[in-house]
């Protein structure tokens, strides 16, 4: 049985939300927030092409929306799903409101009245932040380690968190008595109607603050300019993130701070362009030395490295030479580099358009010698195929 629910008959299985995130049902919600963490970042379909990988994301996704609500989660404690509209279809007519009791409870009300949910923490886990960081095709290739500004929620001074102003602290809220929601009862042909809804004045909380800080207005935290370091491994891409534990945003009430996402901005190339691990780039070569041959020094991603190519005589234009293990650092999704790429070499052959008298006598000189002064059909056969049976060629008569 999976670990959402499956018809069975007439009967249904409730969802298994604790199960499907992994965690113990004692379990609070920084730790709910580290387990949804972990399996989004292994079930994303961005990350993980498995063709079961998306339904199992929107699974773990639908978990922690319901565990994260309290009110939801209390319904899934009670042996219900608030998720499950299908009451009348189940064995159980009041499947999703948390069992009979709790349903004679809300309209009939108890000695003690309808059972509370108790207020909710001040203190919030913190959002993540996201940052561009801008590098060049070298530090893509090389890795860096460079200090970075962010404006993020940080810690408040004066207050450290709490929101108070110095030498006071929170109060109990008289609206609510502390319990951070308020009853209302109604009387109806049903009996006694005991309705909960959050305190207007605490907002949940059960406590106010009666003088709130002057720095932060009593969120516990303000914004401010700070610098991070980050560390880029070597074959970082366009897109790709480094995330930063615990410098995000700070929570309200002093809460724990969230990730720092930075992403890598890959800027173009003068000479070089990018396929994944491997370069490509475009060599223009003088006619005289695609036809004699040479050697030429290439350009590197890498100070220390010198590359130098073998042109053979007879080059020709749309020649690709590849260089194996030339191109970009592999990384690995441990974050080790595991060998480099290729690069591929795209050799132009330049006919020159400019010549003097002595060159265009020369160039002249030499069409006599290999009998090109005329170019027709008839080269064809002392030349090897010339011009038509090369348009004749793989690709097919035109």
């Amino acid at each position: 049985m999976g670990a959402f629910e499956k018809d069975m008959g007439n009967a249904r299985v409730a969802r298994d939300y604790y199960g499907i995130l992994g965690v113990g049902r004692d379990a609070g919600q920084d730790e709910l927030k580290r387990a949804y963490r972990k399996l989004a970042r292994e079930l994303h379909p961005d990350v993980n092409p498995d063709p079961g990988a998306r339904e199992r994301f929107a699974e773990v996704s639908t978990a922690y929306e319901v565990l994260s609500d309290p009110e939801k989660r209390r319904i899934v404690d009670l042996g219900g799903d608030p998720l499950d509209n299908g009451a009348g279809r189940s064995g159980d007519p009041f499947a999703g409101f948390g069992g009979l009791g709790d349903i004679m409870d809300a309209f009939f009300g108890t000695a003690s009245g309808a059972t509370g949910r108790g207020p909710r923490s001040r203190v919030q886990p913190g959002g993540d932040a996201l940052i561009r960081m801008r590098l060049t095709l070298e530090e893509c290739a090389t890795g860096l380690t460079k200090e970075l500004t962010v404006d993020t929620a940080v810690l408040c001074s004066q207050c450290t968190g709490s929101g108070c102003a110095p030498g006071t602290s929170p109060a109990r809220c008289d609206t609510c008595g502390g319990r951070g929601e308020v009853q209302s009862v109604q009387r109806s042909f049903l009996g006694q109607v005991v309705t909960n809804r959050t305190c207007p004045t605490c907002r949940g909380l059960g406590q106010v603050i009666p003088e709130p800080c002057r720095q932060c207005g009593g969120d516990g935290r303000v914004r401010a300019r700070r610098s991070v370091t980050v560390k880029m491994p070597a074959g970082v891409t366009d897109g790709m993130r480094v995330r930063l534990a615990g410098q995000g945003e700070v929570g309200s009430g002093g809460g724990p701070a969230g990730d720092l996402y930075v992403e890598v901005e890959e800027a173009p190339h003068d000479v070089f362009t990018r396929e994944g691990v491997d370069l490509h780039c475009v060599l223009p070569l003088p006619m005289t030395a695609a036809a004699l041959g040479t050697t030429v020094r290439l350009p590197s991603l890498f100070e220390d490295e010198e590359l130098d190519l073998d042109i053979e005589p007879g080059t020709q234009t749309g020649t690709v030479r590849t260089l194996r293990g030339r191109g970009l650092p592999r990384l690995r999704s441990t974050g080790r580099v595991d060998g480099r790429g290729d690069l591929m070499v795209h050799i132009e052959v330049l006919t020159p358009t400019r010549l003097d008298a002595r060159q265009i006598e020369l160039l002249r000189e030499l069409a006599v010698l290999r009998g090109e002064e005329q170019t027709d059909a008839a080269m064809s056969a002392r030349n090897g195929g010339g011009l038509f049976s090369r348009l004749r060629g793989p690709r097919g008569s035109r």
